[in-house]
């Protein structure tokens, strides 16, 4: 009984800390400071899938700065195994390049490429379009047409990228949204549509 105790108790600390690892790395993925439970409710995407989503952003990076050495800027955000582009590379063949090697990234199955062929954008403009992007999102919190978790937000100078799974009226909704919003120059759709659960 008392030999068992230390074994027993190793493996709760285990378990805690399994749970802790998960919990910070889904935080990550989607918005800090939740828990991970309420992330799971609010997202339309499996865990399995959002964890892939995070593994294809990581090797895609690691694929980009290979083939880039060091130039450009590139931002890579999958969602449900779509993955968008967005920054900028310095040739036309730098951009194909680049759309290559993430499409060769395991479990990959769409590549968005909105990369501009064009110098790196500065420090001023990243900003700028992170405020845009939090204008975009605090914009949708009032908006009651939606879930705001069902729809990443990405924003590159100026133009607002809208991701997620939503229906076409939800897609429509967010959509307007981004558009009426200051500063956004443009809005693109990468969505997948599901279908509206039924009503009885």
């Amino acid at each position: 009984m008392t030999q068992c105790a230390p074994r027993r108790w190793g493996a709760v600390a285990l378990l805690v800390l399994s749970v802790t690892v998960l919990q910070a790395c889904v935080d990550t993925l989607i918005v800090g400071g939740m828990t991970t439970g309420v992330i799971l409710a609010a997202d339309r995407r499996q865990l399995e899938v959002m964890l892939g989503d995070h593994r294809i952003e990581s090797a895609a990076g690691d694929r980009i700065d290979e083939a880039l050495k060091g130039e450009g800027h590139v931002n890579v955000t999958s969602y449900n195994y779509t993955v968008l582009l967005t920054g900028e590379v310095p040739t036309a063949q730098a951009r194909t390049q680049v759309e290559k090697v993430v499409g060769e990234v395991p479990q990959v199955k769409t590549v968005v490429n909105e990369l501009q062929v064009a110098g790196a954008s500065s420090a001023t403009s990243r900003g700028n379009d992170a405020y845009i992007t939090s204008k975009v999102k605090s914009s949708f919190l009032g908006a009651g047409k939606f879930r705001p978790t069902d729809v990443k937000v990405v924003t590159e100078a100026g133009v607002v990228h809208l991701l997620g799974l939503v229906t076409r009226e939800e897609a429509d909704a967010a959509t307007e949204i981004a558009r009426g919003t200051a500063g956004v120059l443009k809005v693109v759709r990468v969505f997948e549509y599901v279908v509206p659960p039924r009503t009885e």
